[in-house]
């Protein structure tokens, strides 16, 4: 997802609130919950034949249910992160997560649809090697695409996860034992290898961020070592997102 990409900046739209609240985290254990099951059990099926005539049916719809979630859930943190900043690294995975979902289902469908033709055609002594051949060459990129989709579901939860408590788990830590820094120690680290920055009275070692940031990695080179309070102010305002973010890189307080 593009940060640029985020209007309105007030994060409007059909998939924003929900009784008040952002809608995100509600529509997002559609996918996280569904997209896994729904792809184990499509292993499970195609492994295990007998499953099929009571379950077949049920894994493309829970399928069908996971990938439609997992567009939604997209959409729906698009529209958070209008509103609390760029979550980063999930935000890149919850973009790819819809493509893989029914990229999955789409080889489900047709893996499904190919099965029940070949069982005809058993039954009335038709089939043939090359049937069956595409049938089983369906079923293993089926089962590659849910190993992955299971595999990204796992890594986007995660990252969600970490973009939501790992800034606030940090705050949480005492810094009372922290160094005490000024101005002339935070001037001297003042390059790309070596990046601290003073924000509303506080030190922050922003090398790792870097070239992480969304914004270009010039942005963050043109803070370091120096006080750049008015600079972040300027850019982000009193936003949480980013706010939380450099939470993650506090060092310690400022002194005279």
């Amino acid at each position: 997802m593009n940060p640029a990409a985020l209007v309105p900046l007030d994060g409007s739209g059909p998939l924003d609130l929900v009784f008040g609240l952002p809608a995100h985290p509600l529509i997002v254990h559609l996918p996280i919950v569904v997209l896994p099951v729904a792809a184990l059990a499509l292993i499970a099926i195609v492994f295990v034949p007998r499953f099929r005539p009571a379950f077949g049916w049920v894994v493309i719809a829970g399928l069908a249910v996971g990938a439609g979630g997992s567009l939604l859930a997209k959409e729906s943190g698009e529209s958070l992160a209008a509103r609390v900043g760029w979550p980063g690294d999930h935000a890149q995975l919850g973009d790819r997560l819809p493509l893989l979902a029914f990229a999955l289902l789409a080889a489900a469908v047709l893996w499904f649809f190919l099965m029940r033709r070949d069982l005809a055609h058993v039954r009335q002594a038709t089939a043939g090697q090359r049937t069956f051949a595409l049938t089983r060459i369906v079923a293993a990129v089926a089962c590659l695409l849910a190993v992955a989709t299971i595999a990204l579901t796992v890594a986007v939860g995660h990252s969600g996860a970490v973009s939501v408590w790992s800034a606030r788990l940090q705050e949480s830590t005492p810094v009372a034992s922290a160094p005490a820094l000024n101005l002339a120690e935070v001037a001297q680290h003042n390059s790309a290898d070596d990046c601290w920055s003073v924000v509303q009275g506080q030190v922050y070692d922003l090398t790792s961020w870097i070239d992480q940031h969304p914004g270009g990695d010039q942005v963050i080179l043109g803070m370091c070592g120096l006080d750049a309070t008015n600079a972040f102010l300027d850019m982000h305002g009193s936003s949480p997102g980013p706010q939380q973010t450099l939470a993650g890189f506090l060092i310690g307080p400022l002194v005279p």
